[in-house]
């Protein structure tokens, strides 16, 4: 079955034209990430100088200004054992209020770590005294 018209089945399309286009757009898109990592990459680095000169952690501006005390809850190590299931990492849990059976569950304070965070110095190990 013949169709009537002109198609001649793409022997008249000029190729050069459509790499062209297809050469301008991949240099579009590549330049437009690689500036995009450009920017985001000196920002970061900027920001990152920024926050060690300002925003420094507790424990390293108590060093710096020298007016800190050793925390005596924690021991100058930032964390102790957990007081609520004392270094088991699971709790017996039932909700009823007399169980048939107690259920052993994972220490919603520690998250099975068996420490916690000292809440005296926040971590840090020194008490910031002004």
């Amino acid at each position: 079955m013949v169709l009537s018209g002109g198609g001649g089945g793409g022997d008249d399309v000029n190729i050069r034209p459509l790499v062209r286009t297809l050469a301008k757009g991949a240099a579009v898109a590549v330049g437009g990430v690689l500036s995009i990592t450009m920017i985001s990459s000196t920002a970061v680095a900027f920001f990152t100088q920024l926050k060690k000169d300002k925003f420094g952690s507790p424990t390293s501006s108590a060093m710096k200004n020298k007016n800190a005390s050793p925390c005596n809850v924690c021991k100058q190590k930032g964390f102790y054992m957990c007081k609520l299931c004392k270094g088991d990492s699971t709790i017996e849990w039932s909700p009823l209020y007399d169980p048939v059976f107690i259920n052993k569950c994972l220490c919603p304070t520690c998250d099975g770590h068996r420490i916690q965070q000292c809440l005296n110095c926040l971590g840090s190990g020194f008490i910031l005294t002004s």
